[in-house]
């Protein structure tokens, strides 16, 4: 998330936030700073853990200063010209700074599904690198760059640098680890954690040990209940990947591997751009389909699903995103009636931490207490 002002002015201070806090991770440049939460099993749980660092986080920044956390994944009002190094000394960091600027600079939601079997693993990443569209859809929070209205419902994701530049739907684990020691070997991929795509799979020693699965593509969703919703969906589709070996498009698609990659590709660009009303294509047959009803057919198909495993009521957020809007839309509407980017951002601020503190207030107060 980043780190600024109630004005909106972002401001780099994650070196003092990581040495103070644990928790927290820092990014290569200092203007936004990560949190991790822990794997749980338990909606409630989860919502808590989301909830609880960014209490301490707050009462911490307020301790330096009048600063607090910024929605939205870009540098929507100004800043994307200078690069904020949060550790001068990392070579990797140096290596980001000269190759791709400041379009990295970006905060952002990455969800973990653990899913111990590699081969399942794999399949599971190519029916959902295929999705990851609906997924940003949901979440898009990044219409400004700064102060402009970018033409992008989602700035981040269709200015981000995906690195490699092309990566194969993988068949199988062995195939997802000759290519990765192939990309280290030619010098495509820094490091194993530089693969930077939709959805990738993770593990504790990669590509060699994986147990989950990683999307990637999520804008900073601010609400809480909202980010449950998503993960609820994912969860779902992935319960239902698990049941049903069929469901995958090396199987059920009349499009060719890399067929499905341009495919996706295509997709992307256009969920990035237009949100919920983009019109995709879909994976299986290539129809056309806009965003908003393929995540209503996905949701209705996976709700019974949801409800055995006790966690349906977490989607019922969707509903309300696909009517009124993610974010990005609901920004960009105020926009249009003459509100300044400027002002769209700060109320956005006042609006998130009233939202977190109904929830703990509503939800968890001893959490967080």
């Amino acid at each position: 998330m980043y780190t600024g002002k109630p004005s909106g002015d972002v401001v780099g201070l994650s070196d003092k936030i990581v040495e103070s806090l644990d928790g927290f991770e820092r990014e290569p440049d200092s203007r936004n700073v990560e949190y991790i939460t822990r794997p749980y099993h338990d909606y409630d749980q989860l919502l808590c853990a989301l909830l609880h660092p960014r209490f301490v986080l707050r009462r911490f920044l307020q301790q330096l200063g009048d600063y607090t956390l910024i929605p939205g994944s870009t540098l929507s009002l100004a800043g994307s010209e200078q690069f904020f190094r949060s550790n001068p000394n990392n070579s990797y960091h140096t290596y980001i700074e000269q190759t791709y600027g400041t379009k990295v600079v970006t905060a952002s939601v990455h969800i973990n599904v653990g899913i111990s079997d590699p081969e399942l693993l794999m399949r599971a990443c190519r029916v959902i690198r295929l999705e990851a569209p609906l997924y940003l859809a949901l979440s898009a929070s990044s219409p400004f760059l700064n102060g402009q209205a970018s033409g992008y419902h989602s700035t981040r994701w269709g200015l981000f640098p995906q690195t490699p530049a092309h990566v194969p739907l993988f068949e199988s684990h062995a195939h997802h680890i000759e290519w990765v020691e192939q990309q280290l070997a030619a010098g495509t991929m820094q490091n194993v954690r530089h693969l930077w795509t939709s959805v990738r799979p993770n593990g504790d020693r990669r590509p060699y040990d994986l147990n989950r699965l990683e999307l990637r593509i999520c804008d900073l969703v601010g609400d809480p209940l909202a980010l449950l919703a998503i993960t609820a969906l994912l969860e779902a589709r992935l319960l239902q990947i698990i049941e049903n070996p069929r469901i995958d498009p090396l199987v059920q698609s009349v499009f060719s591997p890399e067929e499905l990659i341009l495919l996706t590709n295509a997709n992307e660009v256009a969920a990035a751009t237009f949100s919920l009303d983009a019109q995709l294509r879909h994976w299986q047959d290539g129809r056309s389909i806009s965003a908003r009803d393929w995540i209503d057919e996905v949701t209705f198909d996976v709700l019974a699903i949801a409800k055995q495993n006790g966690f349906s009521c977490f989607l019922s957020p969707l509903r309300r995103i696909l009517r009124e809007g993610n974010e990005a839309q609901q920004w960009l509407q105020l926009h249009s009636l003459g509100f300044s980017a400027h002002h769209v951002i700060v109320q956005a601020i006042r609006t998130l931490q009233e939202r977190e503190i109904e929830l703990e207030d509503k939800l968890c107060s001893s959490v967080v207490a």
